[in-house]
């Protein structure tokens, strides 16, 4: 791997910054969208022990390629489990067996593996284009930001509280806005005794295998997809962050040791994971440190975080299935919303794709179910076959 600058020694005094902003880039994460495993965990049916596995697994996964990889090559590489897969996962677990979810994270991992090994990265991405890429990744998310708001007929009161608070803490510290309404929704829900605690211990996560299986349909249902919408939705804008900020890291070795790392922890109940994009951002600007090449500690302090969370994944799964529904589905949209409203913008930022863009935003939030397999891949499908017929051409291979 290359890097932006030559690492040089490190003073007690350079610790300081990169250190906070690893551990608020971990806050952020756990404090925002993390619950979608918790919402993809009760959707499937799965037990506190197989839930606190996928914890483990996924925390412990993300801290130690986040560590290898920004130690290697002295660069602010923050890894993070897909987002959007979670997201994907809520609606497709219901109809799919867990240990043939399992089957199709292996696959998708070793896709990864492939994909970094052959050095094609950037042409894989390539091959879809990005408004399409973008109106796919938008419409799974859709249904997420929508029960933001209708939890407002449930639970007037909690929801109402924080969706004005998001507003306001986006108005004047967006980087804190979910962090802030976590913080007071828990307030809110202690005061109002709606959380019960009280039989909560402190306990070490233990993995738990899960044997698993393959068939076709959870290869088109969950694998294809998977893959798809991690490569496009988090790959590719975390790649992007890494470049603004002036790092030069290979994207291939970050592919490879990810995808790797996902292999390992799939029969554990790992989804996927990959490097990091919102939340990197945090860690790889002058925010981390003004030196750049100071900035590859808070990657090292980010995954060690990870780490300690995963350790105790049980009393983290524990806690976060205590919440009320109301309280999961509002979180859940509003830390969404960046990622939608983002996507929906590069859907229709090109002209020449944009109805395209718009054809697969649309067939992605039908949810269209047919011959068994999920809304995602019929999303692709329509979007790319609407690019086709109305640019003229399939999408061609371009080179890096």
């Amino acid at each position: 791997m290359s890097s932006a600058t030559s690492p040089s020694s490190v003073r007690l005094s350079d610790l300081t910054h990169p250190i906070v902003a690893g551990l608020i880039s971990v806050i952020v994460n756990y404090g925002g969208t993390f619950i979608l495993v918790f919402q993809a965990a009760k959707v499937a049916g799965l037990s506190p022990e197989l839930t606190a596995s996928w914890v483990w697994s996924i925390s412990i996964g993300v801290g130690v390629t986040g560590i290898l990889l920004s130690w290697t090559s002295r660069e602010p590489i923050i890894t993070a489990w897909s987002t959007p897969a979670a997201a994907f996962l809520v609606t497709t677990l219901a109809t799919t067996s867990y240990a043939e979810a399992v089957g199709a994270y292996l696959i998708s991992a070793a896709a990864f593996v492939v994909l970094g090994l052959s050095g094609w990265f950037e042409r894989v991405i390539r091959l879809i284009p990005p408004g399409v890429a973008a109106g796919l990744l938008a419409g799974i998310l859709l249904q997420f930001g929508i029960k933001a708001f209708g939890g407002v007929s449930i639970d007037p009161l909690l929801a109402g509280l924080l969706i004005v608070t998001y507003v306001v803490l986006k108005r004047f510290s967006a980087r804190y806005a979910v962090v802030g309404i976590l913080v007071l929704g828990l307030t809110f829900l202690l005061i109002q005794d709606r959380v019960d605690l009280s039989g909560l211990t402190l306990k070490l996560a233990a993995p738990v295998f899960t044997m698993p299986a393959f068939s076709l349909n959870a290869l088109l249902s969950i694998a294809l997809p998977l893959f798809l919408i991690t490569l496009t939705g988090q790959y590719m804008p975390g790649m992007l962050v890494l470049r603004n900020d002036g790092f030069r890291t290979s994207a291939n070795p970050i592919v490879t040791v990810t995808g790797l790392g996902s292999l390992l922890m799939a029969p554990f109940g790992s989804h996927a994971f990959n490097i990091a994009a919102i939340t990197a951002a945090i860690c790889t600007g002058k925010e981390a440190h003004e030196d750049p090449s100071k900035r590859w500690i808070a990657g090292i302090a980010a995954g060690v975080c990870y780490i300690l969370v995963g350790v105790f994944g049980v009393t983290l799964a524990a806690v976060f299935m205590a919440f009320p529904a109301t309280f999961i589905t509002t979180l859940a949209g509003l830390a969404l919303l960046g990622t939608i409203g983002g996507s929906l913008a590069s859907a229709m930022a090109d002209a020449k794709t944009r109805e395209a863009s718009l054809i697969t935003f649309l067939a992605a939030a039908a949810n269209i179910t047919l011959l068994g397999i999920g809304g995602a891949f019929w999303g692709l499908v329509i979007g790319l076959v609407a690019y086709t017929v109305l640019n003229g051409r399939w999408p061609q291979w371009v080179r890096p």
